[in-house]
């Protein structure tokens, strides 16, 4: 029991097998969203699906020139990455699966992975345009990472703990910390955009410029892979600003202590799946909405218009810390 109940989480729920389903139905949400927006019809409900399988179908082909380990293996660490951290964000109780002290810097860590692995994967491919799109990608981490982590920070402050699962437990009285950091949620979902590389921070794959990227090279199994690698962790990263800002499973009203477990766990994972889905929609409404930048402008933006923010949130928190203590 103490070996399967790890697999389970991992592989099935909250893991693997959940991250795909939930992810390629937001997917169809956002495409649908943008269509919506854009005056158009959009894709069924079983496009993202029908989409995997045909990648999933198709024909691996690795490029003659290319490092055939270091290209195998990126996107699966990528994939994996992503699947890891989901273990330690709160989806249905405030108490995640695997949660232990420390465990936001490790997801904060986690989520960084994809974009290296995204680097390695395109530079090692050797194909200019992949070459191209890896240094961007690099080049665009240092630019929303720092902001992003700074965000991050102050509901951690104001909770006293680098739990993801305490953070959520101290929001459970209906006073989410977007109301005491507003700034700072504002720069994670901005951030988000930047680790997601969607529009208008999609320098990296930039279609009209370098194709498509990083995996320009990328057919078959493998592209299929970078594609879940990106579906799913709008999962992760949506969960994780919804447990950090927006308390997570909780909702105003809602007292799970009187309920049965299953029934908590159920309305619970219910409403955090909505939460999951209103930061979709902000997301398919920036990509809407906004058009591309350079990479240049990208990273001083960040760094100005992001980072500056969440320090003075992260400085507020910390004056009204104080004033509450004396």
């Amino acid at each position: 029991m103490q070996v399967v109940a790890p697999l389970f989480h991992v592989l099935i729920f909250p893991g693997f097998v959940f991250l795909v389903a939930f992810g390629l139905f937001a997917s169809w949400v956002d495409r649908k969203l943008i269509a919506k927006f854009q005056n158009r019809v959009g894709p069924p409900v079983l496009q993202p699906f029908a989409d995997l399988i045909k990648l999933l179908a198709k024909e691996d082909i690795v490029p003659e020139h290319a490092n055939r380990s270091m290209f195998a293996v990126a996107p699966i660490i990528a994939l994996a990455g992503v699947i890891a951290a989901i273990v330690y964000i709160p989806l249905w109780a405030p108490q995640a699966v695997s949660a232990f002290q420390g465990d936001l810097i490790v997801v904060i860590y986690l989520l960084t992975l994809p974009a290296f692995a995204l680097f390695l994967g395109g530079w090692y491919s050797t194909n200019p345009f992949a070459t191209i799109g890896a240094t961007r990608t690099l080049t665009q981490l240092f630019g929303y990472e720092v902001p992003f982590f700074l965000a991050c920070l102050g509901p951690a402050i104001a909770a006293g703990s680098w739990t993801i699962s305490d953070v959520t437990f101290a929001q459970a009285d209906g006073l989410w910390y977007i109301t005491a950091a507003p700034l700072s949620f504002a720069v994670a979902m901005v951030a988000l955009i930047g680790k997601l590389e969607r529009v208008p921070f999609d320098i990296p794959q930039a279609n009209t410029e370098i194709v498509t990227g990083p995996e320009v090279e990328y057919t078959g199994r493998r592209l299929a892979v970078w594609k879940l690698t990106f579906v799913t962790e709008t999962i992760v990263g949506s969960a994780l600003i919804a447990a950090l800002f927006l308390g997570g499973p909780h909702f105003w009203g809602i007292s799970y202590d009187a309920m049965p477990l299953w029934l908590a766990g159920l309305i619970g994972m219910i409403v955090l799946c909505v939460k999951i889905l209103l930061i979709v929609f902000f997301l398919s409404l920036a990509q809407a909405a906004l058009a591309r930048i350079r990479i240049e402008q990208m990273v001083q933006w960040c760094l100005l218009w992001l980072g500056i923010p969440a320090l003075i949130n992260i400085g507020i928190i910390v004056m009204m810390m104080h004033s509450v203590g004396a």
